[in-house]
């Protein structure tokens, strides 16, 4: 994140499936809601109950945006860093309207309350120089003799 950007944290449940969706030059994007609220206690009663909710709509763009569409679901507590951003615009009727926004950074299960499991995705790029080519980390046929534990140079 750049100097100056208002970052944000916010831990909440997903009103809905993300939902994948392509700009013209095909970048993907998943958009989707948290809904987070506070839980307060009651002196009178002795009670917890929900305080004031904050729905926060959040852009999830490219490979983020898709593991965000294969991996979260309605009602999945989640854990949420970004950067807020205001944006405004017209609606129909020609009322000038301001929403918030959330443009995530990063995105995960919260595990107060359940259980997951991660899988490492794979990425579709070409191999780093440094992977290819080294015979002692692979272990490959071609690595040299192994004769001896020392070093060939």
């Amino acid at each position: 994140m750049s100097v100056g950007d208002t970052t944000i944290t916010i831990v909440g449940n997903l009103t809905n499936d993300p939902e994948l969706r392509f700009t013209a030059q095909g970048v993907p994007v998943a958009t989707f809601t948290v809904a987070a609220s506070r839980r307060v206690r009651d002196q009178q009663s002795g009670t917890w109950q929900d305080g004031d909710t904050l729905f926060l709509r959040c852009n999830a763009w490219r490979q983020l945006g898709e593991h965000c569409a294969e991996s979260l679901n309605r009602g999945m507590r989640v854990i949420v860093n970004g950067r807020l951003k205001q944006r405004d615009y017209e609606d129909k009727e020609g009322v000038k309207r301001t929403v918030y926004e959330v443009d995530v950074e990063e995105v995960g299960s919260s595990l107060k309350f359940a259980t997951a499991k991660v899988a490492k995705a794979t990425r579709d790029r070409a191999p780093h120089p440094a992977d290819i080519g080294d015979p002692w980390s692979t272990g490959s046929p071609s690595s040299p003799s192994t004769d001896t534990d020392e070093p060939p140079f």
